[in-house]
């Protein structure tokens, strides 16, 4: 069994739009759906932490999904919770004043989506990354929260899942 857990991104909460909308796509894949909840804490490091804690007991196959800082936070945890996979969405990688902070890449399949029209933060941050590890990247017509993507970034979740699972 495949248990996906989300990590939502710096201003929104566990069960926003997106993350209900991936949640209820993967469990008709037969998936377990979790999203833990960051909202007071605002230091990644400190939600790292937590997301480790959440998934410490996980034994299934874990899929870490998340969002602008939840990307950043899945990205810090994918490995040492020896994650299958990694999915995020406009990743809060290589912010301006805090480019030492972005996580190193996992050695695991990846995949990132993002908006060619985020504003928050750039698209040309998940290139370099996808370019430094081999990751999948999508650039899709759409800004920085991604709601009206959702029906294509549950495509391309939906493949990942398929993908790791093989």
């Amino acid at each position: 069994m495949t248990t996906v857990v989300f990590s939502h991104g710096q201003e929104s909460g566990p069960w926003g739009t997106k993350i209900r909308a991936m949640a209820e796509m993967v469990r008709g894949l037969g998936c377990v759906a979790d999203s833990i909840d960051y909202r007071g804490i605002s230091d990644p490091g400190e939600r790292v932490d937590k997301l480790r804690r959440e998934c410490a007991g996980i034994e299934d196959r874990l899929v870490l999904v998340g969002s602008s800082m939840g990307g950043h936070v899945a990205t810090a945890a994918a490995e040492a919770l020896g994650a299958a996979g990694l999915f995020v969405l406009a990743p809060a990688y290589f912010m301006p004043g805090y480019e030492d902070l972005t996580p190193p890449p996992p050695r695991m399949p990846i995949c990132i989506v993002h908006g060619r029209n985020d504003d928050i933060v750039p698209a040309e941050n998940s290139i370099r990354f996808a370019r430094a590890c081999g990751a999948t990247l999508h650039l899709v017509d759409g800004d920085h929260r991604l709601v009206g993507n959702i029906e294509e970034i549950n495509e391309y979740l939906r493949l990942f899942i398929i993908e790791i699972s093989e």
